[in-house]
């Protein structure tokens, strides 16, 4: 559910709807594709956490030390430009006014005080994240009855019989697209210290976060982790836990994003598609809130506003949570061994806001560049990590829990997916992102 509703941020409810409006329904296979592939992802890294309590970073550094401090490193460059802080800003002011570089600056400044004053910061957490879901399950099944046209269910069909691979708006908006269609990026690889904090498999045996200020902390054990003994009792425990772990990830991260990543293209589509001089930018949402007054009521555009800012914010509150985590467990498992992993969290999350707030100070505050950035080195991370996930699962655990041979092709493929994405963006648009940064 976590994972859901951090994920449940820009590509539900700007990239795919914005591609929607401007070329129909007929890329939403790729959002299958996307979710997909992520799912067979996710279940390495929590196959390596289940198995051994160790988070795939603390893995990866097993073949190289400083591999986990790479990642950690590229997390942080990915989200210290806040598209999502300013998105929801931006949707706030199509209800009340205002400047939204202010507002997103008042809300990076919430999320901090939010992550570091929480006794147990997965709690405070898991529950923003619920409230979030069951916010936009709600307003979906309230656009599914009086938003989506006739037109939008009769051209769904059109991504499976007539898909299309729309290049004219770019490898790079695909790309993104991909990514960030579930989860994306470093947020997959949090899927180790999610699970953890939950107490899930050998996870019981590791200290979870806490504020320095307002929680207790646990004492930590000697070593990261331990694979354990794959005796016949312990494999069955271990049976138990990947099936949870799986039906969880199908139930809730797989069906929920695809399900509203479809619905969401599809209301853009029902109110914006075709619209002359739509703006290429999130400016779109403004368009088609005020489409949905005209369609539905006045107070079904203020709705869809308010809901895409709450879920907006609420995928930048996770999104600080696990840059800062991954950073953490890094820095306290490989170099700052006596300093409490809380405390070196605490420090990353204010970090990571102040930088925030002086990126959006310093003018660059427009949402979908932002988004654009992180995607990009998104899809150059999945490249490794898939890469080493399929080193690591199949030479360190136990042979009676490696994965088989089609999750061994699904890591493949996402290595050849997110690497060859990656490649095809940075030689077309290398050149634009710097003229912009310019």
């Amino acid at each position: 559910m976590v994972a859901a509703g951090v994920g449940l941020a820009s590509g539900e409810f700007i990239l795919f709807p914005y591609i929607a409006s401007q070329v129909g329904l007929v890329f939403l296979w790729a959002a299958a594709v996307g979710i997909i592939t992520q799912y067979f992802i996710n279940m390495e890294i929590e196959r390596y956490t289940l198995a051994t309590g160790e988070t795939a970073l603390t893995g990866f550094s097993r073949f190289w030390r400083h591999w986990g401090l790479v990642f950690a490193i590229m997390v942080y460059f990915a989200n210290l430009w806040p598209g999502w802080a300013s998105s929801s800003a931006t949707m706030i002011t199509y209800i009340f006014g205002g400047e939204p570089k202010w507002i997103a600056v008042c809300l990076l400044l919430v999320i901090g005080a939010t992550l570091t004053l929480a006794p147990v910061i997965y709690n405070a957490l898991e529950r923003v994240e619920f409230v979030k879901v069951g916010l936009v399950v709600l307003f979906i099944v309230v656009a599914v009855v009086f938003a989506i046209s006739v037109d939008a269910w009769q051209e769904l069909p059109s991504t499976v019989t007539s898909p299309e691979f729309p290049t004219e708006l770019g490898f790079a908006l695909m790309l993104s697209a991909l990514v960030f269609a579930g989860a994306g990026g470093g947020q997959n690889l949090c899927q180790s210290n999610w699970i953890r904090d939950k107490r899930y498999g050998m996870g019981a045996y590791v200290p979870r976060l806490v504020s320095p200020v307002t929680g207790q902390e646990e004492a930590a054990p000697d070593r990261a982790g331990y694979v354990f003994e794959p005796t016949p009792d312990n494999l069955v425990r271990w049976r138990r836990w990947w099936k949870v772990a799986n039906q969880e990830q199908l139930a809730t991260f797989v069906l929920i994003s695809f399900v509203t990543i479809v619905l969401m293209s599809m209301l853009a589509y029902s109110t914006v598609y075709g619209v002359p001089g739509l703006a290429n930018s999130v400016a779109f949402l403004e368009v088609e809130g005020e489409r949905l007054k005209e369609l539905v009521a006045p107070w079904f555009g203020v709705l869809f506003w308010l809901i895409g800012a709450i879920s907006l914010f609420a995928a930048a509150m996770g999104i600080v949570d696990y840059t800062s985590r991954l950073a953490a467990d890094v820095l306290k498992t490989s170099y700052l061994r006596r300093v409490s992993e809380s405390r070196i969290y605490f420090a990353l999350v204010w970090g990571l806001v102040v930088l925030g707030c002086a990126i959006l100070l310093a003018g660059f505050d427009q949402p979908l560049p932002l988004l654009v950035i992180s995607a990009c080195v998104g899809g150059l991370m999945m490249f490794l990590y898939s890469i080493l996930l399929l080193v690591l699962n199949r030479r360190v655990l136990p042979d009676e829990i490696k994965p088989r041979s089609y999750r061994v092709a699904a890591l493949a493929w996402a290595v050849a997916l997110f690497g060859v994405f990656s490649a095809l963006t940075i030689w077309q648009q290398g050149d634009r992102l710097l003229d912009w940064l310019r």
